[in-house]
Formats: C-alpha cells, sequence, structure tokens
C-alpha cells in the first residue's frame, strides 16, 4: 500500500486515547512511506493524524469542500491541500487517491464515510481493504450490529469479513497488507450467505 484514507473526527472524543492513538497511525503511516489521505482540517483527530506524519517526514494530503474551510479549519501545513465543491466529491477524491481506508473514531461522518467506502466495495467498484481501528471498543456495538446483519439474513458472512477490525495499529496494518479483496458472487444473486 503507498497511501491509506484515514476517516476520523474532527474533534478529539473525551478520552485522550483517541488522540494519542491517531497520532500513533499518523506517525507509523509516515515510518512506513505510506501517503496519508484525509479530510484536510488541523482540528481534532483529523489534526493529530495529519500532524504526526508531517512531524515524522511523511507524505499528507487533505481533501477538504471549500465550505468546511473555515468550519473545521483547514491545515495550512500539510504536503498538499486539494480543495473541492462537496462532500461526495471529497469522498471521491480521497477514495481515487488511496489504497486502502482506516476509520478511526468519529461521528456522523465519519460512519457515512466508512460505510460508503463498504457499499462500494460490496458492488464490486474497489478492492481495497477497509479497516477500523477500535481505539479503546468505541466500536464493539457497531461490530455486533454488523454481526447481526449476518445472523438476521441481511449481510452475507463473506460481505461482513469486508470489515477488518483491530485495537492497535500495527494490527489493522498487518491485516490490511495481508488483504486479499473476496470476488463479488452471491449476494448479487439474492443470495446472503
Amino acid at each position: 500500500m503507498n497511501s491509506i484514507v484515514v476517516f476520523c473526527g474532527s474533534g478529539e472524543g473525551n478520552r485522550v486515547i483517541y488522540r494519542q492513538t491517531a497520532s500513533l497511525l499518523g506517525a507509523t503511516l509516515a515510518a512506513l512511506d505510506i501517503r496519508v489521505i484525509y479530510g484536510g482540517a488541523r482540528i481534532g483527530l483529523m489534526g493529530a493524524v495529519a500532524d504526526a506524519a508531517m512531524k515524522a517526514g511523511g507524505h499528507v494530503t487533505g481533501v477538504i469542500p471549500g465550505f468546511l474551510q473555515t468550519k473545521e479549519v483547514g491545515h495550512d501545513g500539510l504536503t498538499e491541500l486539494i480543495t473541492v465543491d462537496t462532500m461526495h466529491e471529497r469522498k471521491l477524491k480521497m477514495h481515487e487517491l488511496s489504497d486502502g481506508i482506516i476509520a478511526l473514531p468519529g461521528g456522523w461522518g465519519t460512519m457515512e464515510e466508512l460505510f460508503e467506502m463498504l457499499t462500494w466495495a460490496q458492488l464490486g467498484l474497489h478492492g481495497k481493504p477497509i479497516g477500523i481501528l477500535n481505539i479503546n471498543g468505541y466500536y464493539d456495538a457497531l461490530i455486533a450490529l454488523c454481526d447481526t446483519m449476518v445472523k438476521e439474513g441481511f449481510l452475507g458472512q463473506d460481505v461482513r469479513q469486508m470489515l477488518l477490525c483491530d485495537d492497535s495499529v500495527d494490527g489493522i496494518i498487518a491485516q490490511m497488507e495481508a488483504w486479499k479483496p473476496i470476488p463479488v458472487h452471491k449476494w448479487m444473486s439474492g443470495q446472503t450467505t
């Protein structure tokens, strides 16, 4: 992987471990010479990832809609900051620039970005690894929901396996590097398992 898009909050959350782990991810990606693609803000977990990657000598590309430049406080210390018109263009550009996706804790925007990438993968539009960094058990309820989707027949187990999960930076990167795309097959014919 040459580049990873990181989806995460423009806030920092209530626990210092979120910011610490976001910084660790940024520094680790830089050390591995993996370019960081993210939402372009200098605040919250977004800023923590970018700042740590830049400090470690990494390459960081931010992608931000013009209307969010003030609200999310666009980062002016990046390798590259791309301004787009819409949120959809932002996601599409980040996707185009990346070889994989990692979601850190975040709110509605992070969830929407993560699930759109999963949906695109399920539809066969890409075969990139998608992982969640489950800091402090943040994603435990979401993981349980995904398992319920399988149990109740709304998601095939093979499709469920598209979502990688680990509670450590090294663990999620290792899973992503070992990722082999799952062929799109059964669910297209109406089978869910």
